[in-house]
């Protein structure tokens, strides 16, 4: 059954990002597209807060900086600077509603005023004319319209992590998982099916999680990059080639003069 419109949304460090974040939105929105789940109409990007304080997190405006060269050819994926932008670290909860809410006040109060839409609003949503909803001013402002729906697009690791203790609140994981759902990209042999069996929340919500199976391995991380950039060797394939120009420019991850020539010399 079709969930209606839908914006892919990845929360996360993205320090640096990998063709495997990026990879995660095609994989999401193919697997939605042929099962008839719904209609993607943009995907979001949304770096966490330089006070979320993981280790080896660069500062904001360079992760934002890696985002935009590494999405230069992508044409419905977009970056969101709100979180990097508050006085502390969000929720994801927090940040999922507000970008949701957003989206669907834009749509509302589109035609009606001149106010300026935020940079990461997806291209279908700047010209409400291009999405397939009845276009009446006055179901808009009486909200009777189907709006969009922000899914949290994951890993199954970020699934898993709700079964840690204290990790997540009841309350963010019912909003969550209830109010806006997940798109977990899982690996070939992994059951996330089982997890979310094991789960009472994730059972009560299991219509709310779309599953989609990354056949094409690939196990690249921001971890790996930053390992095999401190260590001076090459990480070359593993994102785009501007990325790694930058990361060894800007010396970040232990980035310096001993770094390998063949990190050192992309572009």
């Amino acid at each position: 059954m079709s969930q209606g419109k839908i914006v892919l949304m990845a929360c996360g460090s993205f320090s640096p990002p990998t063709y495997m974040h990026l990879r995660m939105f095609e994989i999401a929105k193919d697997y939605i597209h042929a099962l008839g789940l719904g209609t993607v109409v943009g995907g979001i990007m949304s770096p966490v807060h330089d006070a979320y304080g993981k280790k080896d997190l660069v500062a904001a405006h360079h992760r934002i900086s890696m985002l935009r060269l590494a999405l230069r050819s992508s044409s419905w994926i977009k970056i969101s600077e709100w979180e990097t932008q508050q006085a502390g670290w969000t929720r994801t909860r927090v940040s999922l509603q507000y970008h949701q809410d957003k989206i669907n006040q834009h749509i509302a109060l589109s035609g009606i005023n001149d106010m300026e839409a935020p940079s990461w609003l997806p291209d279908d949503v700047l010209n409400v004319n291009s999405i397939d909803e009845p276009d009446n001013l006055m179901e808009r402002l009486n909200g009777n319209t189907e709006g969009i729906t922000i899914k949290l697009l994951c890993g199954a690791d970020l699934l898993e992590s709700f079964a840690t203790p204290g990790l997540w609140s009841d309350d963010d994981m019912e909003a969550i998982v209830g109010r806006h759902g997940l798109v977990v990209v899982t690996r070939a042999g992994s059951d996330p099916g089982k997890f979310i069996y094991e789960s009472d929340m994730l059972t009560k919500h299991r219509k709310n999680i779309m599953l989609a199976t990354n056949y094409i391995s690939n196990e690249v991380s921001s971890t790996v990059i930053r390992r095999l950039v401190r260590r001076g060797e090459s990480a070359k394939y593993l994102t785009d080639d501007t990325v790694l120009a930058y990361i060894v420019q800007n010396k970040l991850y232990g980035a310096n003069s001993s770094i390998t020539e063949a990190v050192a010399r992309c572009s």
